[in-house]
């Protein structure tokens, strides 16, 4: 009987489980998560080090050891990464890991394309997100790093633009996130996205744009690590 109440118990949770409904759509991922965990197996995390998980721009960051100096990075993203997918592997990403912080940049969820998230439910998602981290990791600050403004995805910068509203004032109320702005240093005088920071596709970073990103974020570490 007790075997019986368990499994029902088991299920329930399971079913009531926010991630639950992304579990299908996020299984090709599945060869880039296991890449990360080979990672795992053959690095050695550095002491103090701060965590970043996301989506390409975190991946395609090649000087990011050097970039974020003197603080000590683990580099843990996969290209493409959704917080619909990123929410299903997130234990696997980050809890074999001790970091001083966590630092989270994920794009994809609103690009201008049918599937799109609304801003409130990326809000809801990174909650989730949150909820995730803080099973393990208590007191450790998350830094949301603010989706860039690019000429790729201009159509739908309205939208995201609301997301990053939502999740700066989240938050706000918390202790230990952290929001950090990037649209004031990604935009030109004319309004648009200044084109030497990104590569030809619009979308990814040049090491210029990285030098920025790298300067907004250790700048925002400096004022709040202690």
């Amino acid at each position: 009987m007790k075997n019986f109440i368990f499994i029902i118990l088991s299920y329930v949770l399971l079913s009531c489980s926010p991630t639950r409904k992304f579990q299908e759509a996020a299984k090709s991922w599945e060869p880039e998560i296991q890449k990360l965990e080979a990672k795992d197996k053959t690095e050695k995390d550095p002491e103090n080090a701060i965590l970043y998980i996301g989506s390409s721009s975190i991946r395609l960051w090649k000087n990011i050891d050097k970039d974020m100096a003197p603080y000590p990075a683990i580099q843990r993203g996969y290209g493409g990464a959704k917080f619909t997918d990123l929410l299903v592997y997130a234990k696997r990403i980050v809890y074999p890991h001790q970091f001083r912080a966590l630092v989270v940049y994920v794009a994809n969820d609103i690009t201008g394309g049918k599937e799109d998230k609304t801003p409130r439910e990326v809000l809801g998602m990174f909650k989730t997100l949150e909820k995730i981290v803080r099973k393990k990791y208590k007191n450790q600050p998350i830094y949301f790093v603010a989706f860039t403004p690019t000429k790729s995805r201009w159509q739908a910068w309205p939208k995201i633009r609301e997301a990053n509203a939502l999740i700066q004032a989240y938050c706000k109320t918390k202790k230990n996130l952290q929001f950090i702005e990037t649209e004031a240093h990604y935009l030109g005088a004319d309004g648009l996205p200044i084109d030497e920071y990104f590569i030809a596709d619009k979308l990814h970073q040049t090491q210029k744009g990285y030098d920025v990103w790298a300067s907004i974020i250790k700048k925002k570490l400096n004022e709040t690590l202690k």
